[in-house]
């Protein structure tokens, strides 16, 4: 039996993977207690469950390389090496927020490190793939694009044309459907037709299922998808079966959803968990450096969220800057 790409990384990339999805749960459950506070403005939606699969893709990508994220969009962020504070001071709609305090929680961009942004759009992120793939392919840059979306997205037009315009024009694009059972509050199983590996194979594309708690079989299907793209072989589609700890919304009472089902889910299907007990039972990482960065990323959100409190409020002047693009 082949050994998991994943299994094979430095005991120095292990430690970022799991200090990527620590930071996102952190971050995530710190924004719910603030919000339920009302400290925060704006609608929230949080990633916490579904850390390996953000971290499990992003980990081998690149400033060069773009990804596409959903209003979903924190742990994306993260990911792809978004800063905290930033982030945080974003969602508290700080002046000194990444997006200026314009865009919040579901808008939340940073070029510089390759997020192209949230986007409270569903589906609006695979057409943003295949321009930046274009972009990638004609400038021989060797960079590749990641457009996550939802299984709901997965439904969306936008998405299809998407998959169609990448196989024709042969991008260096990887779709990833992170399917965590809900589109708001409609199962998946009743309102998603067919198979989305069948989907990718409709349109030429290889396709791969995988858990999306497991971030070793995450970062193994996205591995192989992106050394595929920049090898100029075309688009991958990796559908993640996961799910969200929280409601679709911050507010949600989650009323179609079974009784104890997210209880059961933290207790048996918690990513940071899983991938502690791999890694401490395979010798790789001792347990003790894991809780050494648990309590650094404490501090960091910490400190985030203080600074965040502490900054200033966009001022009146603000209000017509970044409006137009100058070339």
């Amino acid at each position: 039996m082949q050994l998991s790409r994943g299994m094979q990384l430095s005991r120095e990339e292990l430690l970022r993977a799991y200090r990527g999805m620590r930071t996102i749960r952190d971050f995530e459950e710190r924004v719910h207690d603030e919000f339920a506070a009302g400290t925060i403005p704006g609608f929230v939606h949080l990633y916490a469950g579904e850390e390996a699969s953000a971290i499990g893709v992003c980990l081998d990508l690149e400033d060069k390389d773009r990804i596409a994220s959903t209003h979903r969009g924190h742990g994306h962020c993260i990911a792809k090496g978004c800063d905290v504070t930033g982030m945080m001071m974003e969602i508290y709609g700080r002046r000194d927020g990444l997006c200026g305090g314009k865009g919040g929680s579901m808008h939340i961009a940073d070029l510089a490190k390759g997020m192209m942004g949230a986007n409270g759009i569903v589906g609006g992120g695979p057409p943003l793939v295949c321009g930046a793939a274009l972009s990638a392919k004609t400038l021989k840059t060797g960079g590749v694009a990641v457009g996550f979306v939802g299984d709901g997205g997965s439904n969306q037009g936008t998405t299809l044309e998407s998959y169609n315009l990448a196989r024709v024009w042969n991008l260096p694009a990887v779709f990833v459907v992170e399917d965590n059972g809900y589109a708001e509050s409609t199962a998946s199983g009743w309102a998603v037709a067919g198979d989305q590996l069948k989907r990718a194979e409709a349109f030429g594309m290889p396709g791969r299922r995988v858990d999306g708690h497991d971030f070793f079989e995450v970062y193994d299907a996205a591995k192989e998808a992106i050394d595929r793209a920049r090898a100029g072989d075309g688009p991958s589609l990796i559908h993640v079966c996961l799910n969200r700890y929280y409601g679709h919304f911050e507010g949600d009472a989650m009323t179609y959803r079974g009784e104890g089902e997210v209880d059961r889910l933290r207790a048996e299907r918690d990513s940071l968990a899983l991938f502690r007990k791999r890694v401490s039972e395979a010798g790789l990482i001792e347990s003790g450096q894991l809780d050494d960065i648990d309590r650094e990323v404490a501090l960091i959100i910490d400190g985030a969220v203080a600074a965040s409190k502490a900054a200033p409020a966009p001022t009146l002047a603000d209000l017509t800057t970044d409006v137009y693009v100058s070339y």
